[in-house]
């Protein structure tokens, strides 16, 4: 770097005089004559949707304010207008602003707050909510575990029983489908995910091929088996906050693990066929491995032989303690929150601990337990003021015109537009956000059961692999260094299948698998 500075504005006595050829200077600010003036092509679909947002709120106000509607049409009410219009701004800030979203979601509750829309107790409760409290103990559970080296010492164990390409990939999709169970974000599975990937990458360096397939392997898995757990991402607590808001039961541990289990696995293997399919040709996926801890040791620091230390066994117990406990609750009825919170005490107590209590805590992503709160903030606010009963008559109403269809016509439309949401909001917290008010009160109009569309149009929602922007696991696999992963050509190869796979497979469960098992889609 060099050592001169910038001259300070009192020395400019020292500078040569600047002289000008013809013309004085313009103004500050002002572009030369000869200079076109030009919008950035990036900044035109802001630009849309800031029209489009002007649009839509002066048709909440028209809505609100305006002639008296028909006397079969619904009038917004005015504190729903208001909350539409905050509503719709924070989505606009979350698709195209750079400010973070957990500080758009907050300052929109404060919004709401001070206009009197919701209760500062409202928005106080939130954060105090027991899924609030599950996920931060879990994190803490998380974070004993990971710090004793248990989960990649088993990922690698499994993994180095294959012998085939095939068999390596089944392995690696179900060690990465279990994870669901163990750390409670996609984020953070893709953290801990990729160490093995990189040991794996490096050992195969000379098969360029499969190293492309395992690089979409991970991330994909990841995303498509969090519908697996309750805790596998914020939208699942989201979406069964909102339904308990409304009125409806909502799901549990136990509950979301049935029904999201079976899609979580069949729908992850699904897809690691579907890239064997598309990266690798018939000799590639046939050919032999030769994979052994031994070779993966050398391209890692953490220690993947010998006997487990007294803190990964003490993980594993705990770990499947929790894990049971959860699944259990209808037995011995503690609460999933009061479980966690006791592994918790457990992983960070000073004689039995895996980690300590503040070690712990740095690892919890306090901004997502805050942008959850104050998105279920934001959901109570469209439910109770009226706005979503009445956005989604108006949006979704016309489906109940397809008579005896309508059911059947409501369903698809959730689960296709569920499926697409992620090319325009990326945060899936944030989509289920603004579609489940909507589902949830439009549904039972039309016959359909709400806890059943809501559940769907959050498994569909896991489908975000179309860019690398669109989740953090696949923007976090797309750059690793040192290693060739995949290019933006290739995520958009793999969604043109995959997501018309996921869209039929939820419907399929939607309309066959889940009323088998207990969860009927029709009233």
């Amino acid at each position: 770097m060099s050592s001169s500075a910038a001259p300070s504005p009192s020395s400019e006595s020292d500078q040569p005089p600047v002289r000008y050829a013809t013309t004085p200077p313009r103004p500050p600010g002002l572009a030369p004559k000869d200079t076109p003036i030009t919008w950035a092509k990036d900044n035109v679909p802001a630009i849309i949707g800031a029209l489009l947002l002007l649009a839509f709120v002066a048709w909440c106000a028209f809505e609100a304010f305006g002639p008296t509607p028909a006397a079969d049409v619904a009038r917004l009410p005015a504190q729903g207008a208001l909350t539409l219009a905050v509503f719709a701004i924070a989505i606009w800030l979350w698709i195209f602003s750079s400010i973070g979203d957990t500080y758009v979601a907050l300052g929109a509750a404060i919004v709401l707050v001070l206009t009197g829309m919701l209760s500062d107790s409202q928005l106080f409760s939130s954060l105090g909510e027991d899924t609030v409290w599950l996920l931060l103990a879990a994190f803490v559970i998380a974070a004993g575990v990971t710090a004793t080296g248990l989960s990649t010492r088993a990922a690698v164990y499994i993994v180095t029983g294959a012998t085939g390409v095939r068999q390596l990939v089944y392995l690696v999709t179900g060690v990465l489908v279990a994870t669901a169970f163990a750390i409670p974000s996609t984020s953070g599975r893709a953290a801990l995910a990729l160490p093995i990937f990189v040991a794996l990458a490096q050992a195969l360096h000379d098969r360029k091929r499969l190293v492309l397939a395992l690089s979409l392997l991970f991330p994909s898995v990841i995303l498509l088996s969090a519908v697996a757990s309750y805790l596998g991402a914020g939208a699942h607590i989201i979406t069964s906050q909102i339904l308990q808001t409304s009125g409806y039961d909502g799901f549990s541990f136990t509950t979301w693990l049935i029904y999201g289990l079976p899609l979580a696995v069949i729908s992850s293997y699904a897809c690691a066929e579907l890239i064997m399919w598309l990266f690798l040709d018939k000799e590639g996926r046939s050919q032999k491995l030769d994979v052994s801890v031994e070779k993966l040791e050398e391209h890692t620091s953490m220690p993947l032989t010998g006997p487990l230390t007294v803190g990964q066994s003490r993980a594993a117990l705990l770990t499947l303690a929790v894990v049971l406990l959860w699944c259990t609750e209808s037995l011995h009825g503690l609460h999933p929150a009061v479980v966690a919170l006791l592994g918790a005490l457990l992983a960070t107590s000073p004689g039995y601990g895996l980690v300590t209590m503040g070690k712990a805590l740095k690892t919890v992503p306090w901004s997502m337990l805050l942008f959850m709160a104050a998105t279920l903030t934001l959901g109570t606010a469209l439910v109770e003021s009226g706005a979503a009963d009445w956005l989604a008559h108006r949006v979704l109403g016309p489906v109940s015109d397809a008579g005896a269809a309508a059911g059947v016509v409501f369903v698809v439309v959730v689960v296709v537009m569920s499926t697409a949401a992620h090319l325009i909001i990326q945060s899936r917290s944030a989509r289920s956000a603004v579609l489940i008010p909507i589902v949830v009160s439009l549904a039972p109009g039309i016959g359909v059961d709400p806890m059943a569309a809501a559940f769907a149009s959050t498994a569909a929602a896991g489908f975000c692999h179309t860019l690398t922007s669109s989740a953090k696991p696949v923007t976090l696999f797309s750059d690793v260094e040192c290693i060739e992963t995949y290019q933006p050509k290739d995520l958009l190869r793999l969604s043109a299948f995959l997501a018309p796979l996921m869209v039929g497979m939820v419907l399929f469960f939607s309309f066959v698998i889940w009323p088998l098992m207990g969860m009927p889609l029709f009233l």
